[in-house]
């Protein structure tokens, strides 16, 4: 699937090792990176969310599901962690949740609004099926943290793990 191999490209022209400190810093960067056959796999249980400007893939954002979380180290890591934590007396491990895998937006398109959109349009294909919507994000990527703070997410919990600090945030779709 082409778009997949786009998204790979995007991914690796945005991840933290590829790209300079000040960039990372001012723009945001990805940690992850993911195999095309495991982008196939994830697309397959839920399809990613994609932002386009005419055939150009402008953004993306990655659905990985409970049935993916073993296939990545990084990802297994972030559903241990979901998992030990509790939410409004919840225990998450027992929750009807989805992870966001991974969003990005290409360079070029930045500054345009594209994470609300990719963000309201995740909630809107999966939230008749989720009752949480988790991610995490490196301590260091401020931008990001930004970015998920604006869409609605909370950060409900600071863990390490790979050597890196991460803020786990939560969007509860229950919540007007």
């Amino acid at each position: 699937m082409q778009q997949l191999d786009a998204i790979a490209a995007i991914q690796q022209a945005n991840l933290r090792r590829n790209i300079s400190e000040p960039e990372a810093a001012e723009q945001g960067f990805l940690t992850a990176e993911y195999s095309l056959d495991l982008l196939h796999q994830m697309h397959k249980l839920e399809p990613a969310i994609i932002a386009k400007e005419a055939e150009e893939i402008a953004g993306y954002a990655l659905v990985a599901t409970k049935a993916i979380r073993h296939a990545h180290p990084l990802m297994a890591e972030l559903f241990d962690a979901i998992d030990k934590l509790k939410y409004k007396d919840t225990a998450l491990n027992t929750a009807n949740y989805v992870v966001v895998g991974q969003l990005c937006v290409r360079k070029e398109f930045r500054g345009q609004g594209l994470v609300p959109k990719l963000y309201n349009h995740f909630r809107d294909s999966l939230s008749e099926r989720y009752t949480y919507c988790l991610t995490d994000v490196a301590t260091t990527n401020l931008r990001s943290l930004k970015a998920h703070r604006q869409a609605g997410f909370q950060v409900i919990n600071h863990t390490e793990y790979a050597g890196v600090g991460w803020e786990v945030v939560l969007w509860d779709w229950q919540q007007p």
